[in-house]
C-alpha cells in the first residue's frame, strides 16, 4: 500500500482519470472495481480523491486516500475527439436521413433564389421525394399483441376452455412490436389481424394440461380476449418528464458539482444520516462535519448549540398541516406547498440527499405533501413522505416518494404507496407514479402492484362451476392502479399466456406460495376506516 501511495504522489492524478480502487463488498471482502476520479483535494497535507465506481450507484461514491488506488492500471482521461467528419469534408458531421432531406431542400431553395457566393456545396442531382412511413420502418410480423389501454376497456374474461387439441403458447414466444419515433413521440406499429386463425398443435396438449393441473383450487386462470380492432394508440407510452415543480426530472444542470455529495452527515432527531447524493444546502453549511436539522420543522442549523436554542422556541411537535390518518402510532399529515412553503422547501432539501433522479426547485405551490410519522411521547417523528400535484393532467398520484434510510426495509415504503392509492380511491381516479422512478422506487412499486393484483386474482370465486372471470378494467377500478401498470405487472410476473385466440392468466403453485409468504411478512396495512380525507377540486380555485 505504501508503494501505491508513493506512486500516487509521484504521478499526478487529475480529474477524469480511471483506475481500480479498493473497497469492501456486501460480504466485507476486498474488491477492486474500476472507478473514476471526480475531484481531488488536500486535507492536512494529505491528498483525498473523490471516486465514482463505474457501473455502481452514485450513492456509493466516496472520498478515498491514495493507499486505496491501484496506480499500475491508471488510465488518463482521453482528449475530447473532434467533431466526426463525413465524406472527408472538414466541419461536416454525420446526420440523419431527415436532416439530409432538410439540408438538400434548403440547398435547392438557396440555389434557386440566391446567387452563388464563393464555394458552395453541390446540390444533389437526384430528385428528393418524400419517403412514406411504411418504407422507413419494416413492418412488424403479424403477431397477437397484448391489449392496450384502449382495448383493455372492452376486454372481457371467458371461462376456461377444456379442449385438449389446441395451442397453449406463452406470450414470450412472440417478438415485440417495432416502434416508430415521430416528432419526439413514440408510436407502436400494431398490425391488423382480420379473421386470423391459429393452427392447432397437438404436441402442446400435455404441457397445457400440466399447467392447469398445477393450479391450486383458489388460484384462477383468468382469460383475456385478443383485441378486435388494433388501433394506433399512444396511451401506454410514458410522456416526457415534467419540467416544473418542487423536484423535477431535469438533468440539464448536472455537472461535476452536483455529481458529488456535499453534506457529510445529517443529524435528524435520534438518527444520524449519511446522505447519498448532492443537495443544494447553503454553501457555508457544506464544510461542517454534521448538519443539524429540527426533526419537526426541518430547519437546518450549523451547530448543536444552535439546535438546542432553536428547540426552546420551536412549538411544533408534528408536521404543519392537517392530520388525515391515524392508526396506532402511524399518522399522515397533508401539507399544502403554498401555505407551508418553508417546511415544504426544507423537506425537498432533505429528500434531495436521497433522490438522485430529481433536480430541486423551490416552486412548491402546485404541490401537496403527505408526511408519514411515527408517534411517541416526544412527538410525531418523520418516517417518509410523498408529494403529488394538485392538478395532474397525466393522472400522476405521486410526484416524489421517499422513506428515510433508518426506516427502510421495514414495510414503510409499501405503506406510503398504498396510502397514495387510497387517496386515489377516495378521489374516484386511477393513478400512477411520475416517471422516472429511482431504482429502489421501481422495486417497491413492482412489489406493491404484484401483491395487490395477485391478492385480487386469488380472492376470485368460481361462478356456477366455471373458472372466475375478471377484466383489466375491473382490476384497475378496484385498485385505482392505472391500466398500463396492471398490464405491465402481469407481463413482469409472466402470467399472460395465449390460448385458442385468448389471453389467459395462469397462477402457478410457485407464484401462489411466494405471494402467501410475502403477505405473511406484510404487517403494516392502511385501514380505509381511519382515513379522514375530503378531496378538493383545485381546478375551481383561482390560485392554489
Amino acid at each position: 500500500m505504501t508503494k501505491m501511495a508513493d506512486s500516487a504522489s509521484s504521478v499526478e492524478i487529475v480529474e477524469g482519470c480511471r483506475l481500480p480502487v479498493l473497497r469492501k463488498n456486501q460480504e466485507h471482502e476486498d474488491e477492486w472495481p474500476l472507478a473514476e476520479i471526480l475531484s481531488v483535494k488536500e486535507v492536512s497535507s494529505r491528498k483525498l480523491f473523490y471516486v465514482h465506481y463505474i457501473d455502481f450507484n452514485k450513492r456509493l461514491d466516496e472520498w478515498v486516500t491514495a493507499d486505496r488506488l491501484d496506480m499500475k492500471k491508471l488510465q488518463f482521461p482521453k482528449k475530447e475527439a473532434k467533431t466526426p467528419t463525413k465524406n472527408g469534408l472538414p466541419g461536416s458531421r454525420p446526420s440523419s436521413p431527415e436532416r439530409e432531406v432538410r439540408k438538400s431542400l434548403d440547398l435547392n431553395v438557396q440555389s434557386a433564389t440566391a446567387p452563388s457566393r464563393g464555394k458552395t456545396l453541390p446540390t444533389p442531382k437526384r430528385k428528393v421525394e418524400p419517403v412514406p412511413l411504411a418504407t422507413q420502418v419494416p413492418p412488424a410480423p403479424p403477431v397477437p399483441s397484448l391489449p392496450s389501454s384502449a382495448e383493455a376497456s372492452q376486454a372481457s374474461v371467458f371461462p376456461a376452455v377444456r379442449e385438449t387439441n389446441n395451442t397453449f403458447k406463452s406470450r414470450e414466444d412472440h417478438e415485440q412490436l417495432s416502434s416508430l419515433t415521430t416528432n419526439g413521440t413514440a408510436r407502436r406499429l400494431v398490425p391488423s389481424q382480420p379473421g386470423r386463425k391459429r393452427k392447432a398443435n397437438c404436441g402442446a396438449t400435455d404441457e397445457m394440461i400440466k399447467v392447469l393441473q398445477y393450479n391450486k383450487p383458489q388460484s384462477a386462470s383468468v382469460f383475456l380476449p385478443p383485441p378486435e380492432d388494433s388501433q394506433d394508440s399512444s396511451d401506454g407510452i410514458p410522456s416526457a418528464p415534467r419540467m416544473t415543480g418542487s423536484l423535477v426530472s431535469d438533468r440539464s444542470h448536472d455537472d461535476i458539482v452536483t455529481r458529488m455529495k456535499n453534506i457529510e452527515c445529517i443529524e435528524l432527531g435520534r438518527h444520524r444520516l449519511k446522505p447519498w447524493y448532492f443537495s443544494p444546502y447553503p454553501q457555508e453549511l457544506t464544510t461542517l462535519p454534521i448538519l443539524y436539522l429540527c426533526e419537526f420543522c426541518l430547519k437546518y442549523l450549523k451547530s448543536l448549540k444552535c439546535l438546542q436554542r432553536h428547540l426552546t422556541k420551536c412549538n411544533l411537535r408534528h408536521p404543519p398541516g392537517n392530520e388525515i390518518y391515524r392508526k396506532g402510532t402511524i399518522s399522515f399529515f397533508e401539507i399544502d406547498g403554498r401555505k407551508n412553503k418553508t417546511y415544504s422547501q426544507n423537506l425537498c432539501l432533505l429528500a434531495k440527499c436521497f433522490l438522485d433522479h430529481k433536480t430541486l426547485y423551490y416552486d412548491t405551490d402546485p404541490f401537496l405533501f403527505y408526511v408519514m410519522t411515527e408517534y411517541d411521547s416526544k412527538g410525531f417523528h418523520i418516517v417518509g413522505y410523498f408529494s403529488k400535484e394538485k392538478e395532474s393532467t397525466e393522472d400522476y398520484n405521486v410526484a416524489c416518494i421517499l422513506t428515510l434510510p433508518p426506516y427502510q426495509r421495514r414495510g414503510y415504503g409499501k405503506l406510503l404507496i398504498e396510502f397514495s392509492y387510497e387517496l386515489s380511491k377516495v378521489e374516484g381516479k386511477t393513478g400512477t407514479p411520475e416517471k422516472p422512478l429511482s431504482d429502489l422506487g421501481l422495486l417497491s412499486y413492482r412489489s406493491y402492484w404484484s401483491q395487490t393484483i395477485l391478492e385480487i386474482l386469488m380472492d376470485l370465486k368460481p361462478d356456477n362451476g366455471e373458472r372466475p372471470q375478471i377484466t383489466i378494467n375491473e382490476i384497475s377500478e378496484i385498485t385505482s392502479v392505472k391500466k398500463e401498470d396492471v398490464i405491465s405487472t402481469l407481463q413482469y410476473l409472466n402470467l399472460i399466456n395465449y390460448y385458442k385466440g385468448q389471453y389467459i392468466l395462469t397462477l402457478s403453485e410457485d407464484i401462489v406460495d411466494g405471494h402467501e409468504r410475502a403477505m405473511q411478512k406484510r404487517h403494516l396495512r392502511i385501514d380505509p376506516k381511519c382515513l379522514h380525507f375530503t378531496p378538493k377540486d383545485w381546478s375551481k380555485r383561482g390560485k392554489w
